[in-house]
């Protein structure tokens, strides 16, 4: 390959030696995978923060100072259940005469935050619909966000099995637990708070404790029957584990059909999308640091072959893909045959699955 400069013109004639930094080719790691929350709450008597505006907080009590009563009670919930989370609060003016907002504002105004993980203070098929869009729009292949939504319901499964088929998005997981005396923004937030506490997208969350969250009566409890009505619905269950203490059973979107109307557990599992995003994330930045100010040559498409290829050994390592060399050949980086200043490329991403079910057979032996 020939060397190129950028800051030593071809054109020198005085004798010298001359010597430039790169840094293009320093990192070769993969990029961290920090998660943050933003809670969108309604703005309460005498809050001094802004509408629309998102704000960091650290505490209960500041987050009630700035935010309202609503903000204190999610924000409490999220560090009780992980207490180094990054939380933020964006807040809305609620109409007058009370009723639900129209949040799409509030939404709108984190998307220049960075935030992965949004969890509203409202579960109603139209609040998570308008999340849903807001997803949509800044997760695609142009924004290229990584972002995810969290709910709750805590009244009855019809109510939750029903709002997951509502909403059907596989970037948005809600939670049940009936009958717990914490609010659905509480249970909410702690979820929010142990999906932010995992980096490691590919790992599940099942048994992560939501401390913090009040056990349901023993009647209001999803049994057995019920817990597999919401994993074949859209729906985390949360259960009661060893020591009275909420724990997740298995994280899921409420994703289950396809646009055609076909059951689709392609996005079942949370930890796909969270690791579709990871993998995006670690090719665009690979390709961003090793190409800013490339030329498309015939040596080109092979170079950034090298490069992703490279990524996805390094996310095989770490278990977040799995079969890289089976599926090499699958790898393709070509030039675009409309457009002469761009390369197109397909990256395979076969995931590495959670391991959820163990079966075995014990056979008798006399």
């Amino acid at each position: 390959m020939s060397i190129s400069f950028d800051t030593i013109p071809a054109s020198i004639r005085k004798p010298g030696a001359y010597f430039e930094f790169n840094t293009s080719l320093a990192v070769r790691t993969l990029p961290t995978n920090a998660q943050s929350i933003c809670l969108i709450v309604p703005l309460g008597d005498g809050a001094t923060a802004v509408a629309n505006v998102p704000t960091q907080v650290y505490s209960a009590a500041e987050a009630k100072a700035q935010l309202g009563d609503v903000a204190a009670e999610m924000v409490a919930a999220v560090i009780a259940a992980y207490r180094y989370a990054a939380v933020s609060c964006v807040g809305v003016v609620l109409p007058e005469g009370g009723g639900e907002p129209d949040i799409a504002d509030a939404l709108a105004s984190t998307a220049l935050g960075g935030y992965t993980i949004l969890v509203p203070a409202w579960y109603s098929q139209t609040a998570l619909t308008a999340l849903r869009t807001h997803i949509a729009t800044y997760t695609d292949s142009i924004e290229q966000q990584s972002i995810i939504g969290v709910g709750a319901i805590t009244t009855t499964l019809a109510a939750a099995t029903t709002l997951a088929g509502q909403i059907n998005s596989g970037a948005i997981s809600i939670a049940a637990l009936p009958g717990t005396s914490s609010t659905d923004r509480q249970v909410a937030a702690a979820y929010a708070a142990m999906i932010a506490s995992e980096e490691d997208p590919a790992r599940p969350l099942n048994t992560l404790l939501l401390t913090g969250i009040a056990v349901p009566p023993l009647t209001s409890r999803l049994g057995r029957t019920e817990q597999e009505t919401c994993l074949a619905n859209g729906v985390t269950p949360l259960e009661v584990g060893a020591g009275d203490v909420v724990q997740i059973v298995r994280a899921i979107t409420t994703y289950t059909t396809s646009a055609a109307g076909a059951d689709d557990v392609s996005l079942l599992d949370l930890t796909t999308i969270r690791t579709l995003y990871y993998v995006r994330q670690a090719c665009r930045e690979r390709i961003r640091l090793r190409f800013p100010r490339a030329k498309l040559s015939s040596r080109t498409p092979k170079a950034v072959r090298g490069e992703l290829l490279d990524v996805l050994k390094k996310c095989e390592d770490l278990e977040i893909l799995e079969e890289i060399d089976a599926n090499a050949d699958a790898l393709v980086v070509e030039r675009s045959s409309q457009d002469v200043n761009r390369l197109n490329a397909s990256i395979p991403a076969d995931v590495v699955n959670g391991l959820h079910v163990f079966a075995g057979r014990i056979d008798l032996l006399l």
